[in-house]
């Protein structure tokens, strides 16, 4: 039972989940169990009962918040209970990530541990009094209490028992109203005294190394995600350091995340973590931001490193989201699920026979492909194979007599057959929501892939992305209003700070490869909404949620880097570019205000900061400002090459977008001699105009 909604089996009537959006909330709109979505209709039904509230929160790549569904939800017996004692409300933390993180802290704070599915029960105003993440149905298994005996103790208590549940419940707010900030950022005052300085980046680099897993690469030991917020700052401290071990150490990570099963090796792209320290065994779902960063890393790292493997990676990946996961009017969907046929990681894996067979029994093609990925009669998962990188072409070549180039091919032509074989299996689930926030990485992504490789192919989703947002999830109720997601032909739901933040970012690296008058426009008008209505003139940042969003029981901040970038960290980097194109002081201010009130939790604890440290290295580094206008000349190509992470390009190729431009500071007084011109300024100084390659690598001190 997955992803098909498969109402069949449970025989039952839809409940009110059937009028909604949300996959995850349909798989769940044949459940016996009168869910509803979160909304007025079920928060008043509880007031007006006097009812609990049960809520689950999860999404549709969740494994465990599938067994729980086919345990519990959509067990007769168990729904029977949850009707009758509880008001029961599912959400997509997806869709509502304010009702999750709300929750999560709860979760964190009862039990020092998160994550999905959620089941919280709440009093019916909101407040929570027991929580937990998955029940089995009956006790016994894993030591864990009973899902059913669970829900007939508190529905016994909630009736008998109100002063208790009142108890944990204000205990519980006291705690939480002390953790609506996700790290401790200085206060208002302390924040003002504050210096943004150098040393901040030499020690949370130190730091960072010094948690650097030197066997395997990564962070920690397993699980093991690609936290690639944390290389990216690396590959940035390398550059205002000039110390080669933080790049080496980064390479080394990326190699081996390519290398393992969490990479695709046939199809391109990334699972979501590792469950083992090398990378192996994935949890096979991939997710959209995941892959989104991670271009943006291997991006970087051609530019550093001019490796093909790099590269090979890069469009691998960016060539998936493409052929898979985009909407036929440009938006990108958010994720597939692990599982296909009930089965984790079916749809990836391979025994030796199905190999020997797709290959027709040609023995080097067997013999070359089994040992390039590790391929054995037992296996390496469950008596089937994970693809991963397990032997060089050279010494493959060496072997078989061949020359690297002949093995390279006859790999290369078995992947292709098997990527052809695979494509013929029954595929995971795809969640088909467009969300604005991971969109918004996703059009950096192509925007990077786009600079170093030079492919139309790679811009054109970017732009095709930013024309879906504004046509899809533009709101017309008011000027620079975002919506959140979209799907089956609906908007809905206000966007968050990340929706903003990260899509302005998006719209930021675009402008920043193919400079367009009307990115840098929007970017600044998505900007000037999202500080009227998140920004908190008290603190100096921006809280997750609108000054007009549905009140929830504590309104909340975050600064950490989880799977997902600070929605803050992110918005103190678009503060600063914006302010190096359009000297607007104001957005000067707020930048250094953001950074100034998370700077020493980055210094302290770097492993949640990597977004933050970015900004930080920036306005520490002081921006080296590029224009390149015209076109027909080499510098521009070279230019998009280079790792310039301290740059803020622009490439005006189209004469007729310089008069739009030119309301801006950046691009005043700047004009097109004969083929393409570039303009350097650093530290309020500029270069004279600048028409070679060659003097343009001096400048930049590229010689």
């Amino acid at each position: 039972m997955h992803d098909d909604h498969s109402h069949a089996n449970s025989g039952s009537k839809p409940n009110k989940l059937v009028q909604e959006t949300s996959p995850y909330l349909l798989q769940h709109a044949y459940n016996p169990v009168e869910w509803y979505a979160w909304g007025e209709e079920a928060l008043e039904r509880a007031k007006k009962e006097d009812k609990p509230i049960f809520l689950s929160v999860g999404y549709s790549a969740c494994h465990w918040c599938h067994v729980m569904a086919h345990e519990s939800f959509e067990d007769e017996e168990t729904a029977k209970i949850m009707n009758e004692h509880f008001i029961n409300i599912k959400v997509d933390r997806e869709e509502r990530p304010d009702i999750d993180d709300i929750y999560q802290r709860v979760c964190q704070l009862a039990t020092g541990t998160g994550g999905w599915p959620l089941s919280v029960f709440l009093t019916p105003n909101q407040k929570p009094f027991y929580v937990g993440t998955y029940f089995p149905k009956e006790g016994r298994q894993y030591n864990l209490p009973g899902f059913k005996t669970i829900l007939q103790q508190l529905a016994v208590a909630y009736k008998s028992k109100k002063n208790e549940v009142e108890m944990a419940s204000a205990e519980f707010m006291d705690a939480l109203s002390q953790t609506a900030r996700d790290v401790a950022t200085l206060p208002a005052g302390e924040a003002a005294k504050a210096d943004i300085e150098r040393s901040i980046l030499d020690e949370a680099a130190m730091g960072l190394l010094q948690m650097g897993d030197t066997i395997y690469g990564g962070f920690g030991q397993a699980p093991k995600f690609p936290n690639a917020s944390n290389l990216l700052f690396l590959l940035r401290y390398y550059d205002i350091s000039g110390i080669n071990r933080f790049r080496d150490f980064v390479v080394f990570t990326a190699d081996k995340m390519a290398q393992g099963g969490i990479h695709d090796q046939l199809g391109g792209g990334f699972a979501r973590y590792s469950t083992d320290q090398k990378w192996l065994v994935p949890h096979f779902e991939k997710m959209l931001y995941d892959n989104a960063l991670l271009a943006q890393l291997y991006a970087e790292l051609f530019q550093i490193t001019k490796d093909g493997q790099h590269l090979a990676v890069l469009r691998k990946t960016l060539d998936f989201v493409i052929r898979e996961m985009t909407h036929p009017e440009g938006g990108f969907y958010s994720a597939q699920d692990a599982d296909s046929e009930g089965e984790e990681g079916k749809f990836y894996l391979w025994t030796k026979k199905e190999i020997r067979e797709i290959l027709q029994d040609q023995q080097l093609a067997i013999d070359a492909f089994c040992e390039r990925y590790g391929v054995t009669e037992g296996g390496n998962f469950e008596f089937k194979n994970i693809l991963n990188v397990r032997s060089s072409v050279a010494s493959i070549a060496q072997r078989y007599g061949r020359t690297p180039d002949e093995i390279t091919r006859i790999i290369e032509d078995s992947s292709a057959r098997l990527f052809a074989a695979r494509e013929k299996r029954v595929r995971p689930g795809r969640d088909e929501k467009v969300l604005t926030s991971w969109n918004g990485l996703m059009i950096s992504g192509f925007a990077k892939g786009y600079a170093v490789t030079g492919d139309a192919r790679y811009l054109d989703a970017a732009k095709s992305a930013v024309r879906f947002i504004e046509s899809r999830l533009v709101s017309s109720s008011e000027e620079g209003r975002l919506m959140r997601t979209f799907k089956d032909g609906q908007s809905k739901l206000n966007a968050y700070l990340d929706d903003y933040a990260f899509y302005v970012s998006g719209l930021l690296d675009l402008f920043a490869v193919d400079s367009r008058p009307e990115y840098l426009e929007k970017a600044a008008r998505y900007t000037e909404f999202m500080v009227k209505h998140f920004w908190d003139d008290k603190e100096g940042n921006l809280f997750f949620t609108s000054d007009d969003h549905e009140q929830l029981i504590v309104r909340t901040k975050s600064f950490y880097d989880l799977a997902i970038p600070s929605g803050n960290s992110v918005a103190a980097s678009n503060l600063l570019r914006l302010y190096h194109y359009t000297q607007n002081n104001g957005y000067l201010d707020k930048a250094i205000r953001i950074m100034k009130s998370g700077a020493r939790p980055a210094a302290e604890n770097p492993f949640g900061f990597g977004q933050l440290l970015i900004a930080i290295y920036l306005y520490v580094k002081k921006p080296v400002e590029v224009t390149v206008i015209g076109k027909g000349g080499s510098m521009s190509g070279w230019l998009k090459g280079q790792f310039l992470p301290d740059g803020i390009t622009a490439f005006v190729s189209e004469e007729k977008d310089l008069p739009a431009l030119q309301k801006y500071t950046f691009f005043q007084g700047r004009n097109a001699e004969k083929g393409e011109t570039a303009f350097v300024c650093r530290n309020f100084t500029c270069s004279l105009p600048i028409t070679t390659e060659k003097e343009l690598a001096r400048q930049l001190g590229r010689r």
